[in-house]
């Protein structure tokens, strides 16, 4: 990682499963907004939040760089946070959420991947910075 990239070794498949989430999100909450915006705005607004998140942290992986790291650091971070309070409102307030969001119950109908994603990449991209801070 000497040369700034953030996808070599498990930086890949991050960047791979980030590219999946980033189209499955994207997808998802673009037909729902068009389609039935009025039944669920809120779930259908969060899903479309959860896809420019997921799209901007795959973009500043591939970009790499020490700035890119940062960025996506702050992303996932954010998040993280996006995923634990959207994964906590949903169960404490499911009348709220009248449909699900990518985030609905900590990613349940996405296997749980939006919330193991954002904590790997926040260790990828801190390893990242101690690897290429040491070369």
């Amino acid at each position: 990682m000497a040369d700034g990239r953030l996808v070599k070794g498990p930086g890949m498949l991050l960047v791979w499963l980030y590219g999946v989430m980033s189209v499955g999100a994207v997808s998802r909450s673009a037909y729902q907004i068009a389609t039935e915006f009025d039944a669920a705005p809120l779930p259908y607004a969060l899903s479309a939040v959860a896809a420019v998140v997921y799209v901007f942290i795959t973009y500043t992986l591939v970009r790499g760089g020490e700035t890119a790291r940062r960025a996506a650091l702050v992303c996932c971070a954010a998040e993280l946070a996006g995923v634990l309070v959207v994964g906590t409102w949903t169960l404490l307030e499911p009348s709220a959420f009248p449909d699900s969001t990518v985030w609905s119950e900590f990613g349940y109908g996405y296997v749980f991947i939006p919330v193991l994603l954002p904590v790997t990449g926040i260790l990828w991209l801190r390893r990242a910075r101690r690897v290429a801070a040491a070369a």
